[in-house]
């Protein structure tokens, strides 16, 4: 497992923060039809059981918005991935289809509220320490072109910036060509609910993606 250390800027502003990640093989296919049963399954529950005004406040979501302020950044307006899934979801629009370990991710996160980072390991440049973004500090996020990321908590390696809560970026998406992931489900608030978040995160993907070799590890202020 590559160490994830949180820096003392970002620990004053979120010292709640936990981070419980998962590495391990995987085996990248566009669809899974076992897994977009469930996923349809929990889209319509959402959209029955949920309003767009009670997205925000979601616990988990709820802790993200507040750590975003306590950063410096609107999360009105830089909406946090899980919240913007599950808007979408509420709305009756279905989630994107992306490939079989991305989809899964997306389908803990509207469970949870987490939002959920998914990297190729293979892409990361050595260990990776996360962050406040910094003036003028941006890169290309997926899906969404030019990201600033100033103001907002950030995972970067020898290279750069690569992931935040909002988006993550293009340089180390997962895509068919990825062999070993990182997955990052980032609590701002409560951490009662990772271990068991962690546990159904290596279920899915020991089923819907071929995961193998698992390294599990949670990392925060201390």
């Amino acid at each position: 497992m590559r160490t994830i250390t949180i820096d003392e800027q970002l620990t004053k502003a979120c010292p709640d923060i936990h981070l419980s990640c998962i590495s391990c093989s995987v085996v990248v296919q566009e669809f899974q039809s076992d897994l977009w049963q469930l996923i349809d399954a929990k889209s319509r529950e959402v959209k029955e059981n949920i309003t767009v005004e009670e997205i925000r406040h979601n616990p988990n979501i709820a802790a993200a918005r507040e750590a975003y302020k306590a950063c410096g950044k609107d999360p009105a307006r830089y909406r946090l991935s899980s919240e913007a899934l599950l808007r979408r979801v509420v709305s009756g629009k279905s989630l994107y289809q992306i490939n079989n370990v991305v989809d899964l991710l997306n389908l803990i996160s509207i469970s949870t509220g987490f939002s959920i980072g998914g990297y190729d390991e293979d892409k990361i440049a050595g260990d990776i320490e996360m962050g406040i973004g910094r003036a003028n500090e941006a890169y290309s996020g997926l899906g969404r072109g030019q990201l600033n990321i100033e103001g907002m908590p950030v995972f970067r390696d020898d290279q750069g910036a690569f992931g935040t809560s909002t988006s993550d970026s293009e340089r180390t998406g997962v895509n068919e060509n990825t062999r070993r992931i990182l997955m990052v489900i980032v609590s701002y608030g409560s951490h009662d609910q990772l271990e068991k978040v962690t546990q159904s995160a290596v279920q899915y993907l020991t089923e819907f993606a071929g995961g193998k070799n698992f390294e599990t590890e949670v990392f925060s202020r201390n």
